[in-house]
């Protein structure tokens, strides 16, 4: 139970100097929420070609591009994935903030993000190399690994790692 001066009604009215209104501060709980699930036979990600597996057989043939977060425990055995944006038939502004949430509610030791080129061209453009970047520097600092990168197509795979760019 949390401190009594927490909850105290007197100190939660109180006001600031001058004669401002209290602000009302919610008190919130997070929590994920299952939606369904994937069965997963290899059950670890050892190479770029099983998180395009995992990820090509979540994503189905959708037609336009989706940027996903597979999160992983210390086995690297995928524990949830998430959609973290939903782009136009051409692009995908993502958020560092939002795959990290995914990765930090998950509990994730690491994580492998990916996405699909619907054009039918895999090929890593500059912003996906940039976003890869910055993801990675974020996940240093709160400690949850980036593994990969991986953009995907109908039948091909292009890793950022095994290209360098991370």
């Amino acid at each position: 139970m949390m401190g009594k001066n927490l909850y105290n009604q007197k100190q939660r009215n109180q006001t600031k100097k001058g004669n401002l209104p209290a602000k009302r501060v919610n008190i919130v709980r997070l929590q994920m929420v299952k939606e369904c699930s994937v069965l997963y036979k290899n059950r670890v990600i050892r190479s770029p070609e099983d998180g395009y597996e995992l990820i090509k057989q979540f994503l189905g043939d959708v037609d336009r591009e989706h940027f996903v977060v597979v999160c992983l425990d210390t086995k690297n055995q995928p524990t949830s994935l998430n959609v973290c944006h939903i782009g136009s038939l051409n692009s995908s502004v993502v958020h560092t903030r939002e795959i990290m949430k995914a990765a930090v509610l998950s509990n994730a030791a690491s994580i492998i993000v990916g996405h699909n080129h619907s054009s039918g061209d895999p090929e890593s453009s500059p912003e996906d190399i940039n976003v890869t970047k910055r993801i990675a520097e974020v996940g240093k600092v709160i400690g949850i690994s980036l593994l990969d990168q991986i953009v995907l197509d109908d039948e091909t795979l292009v890793s950022l790692k095994e290209k360098r760019h991370m």
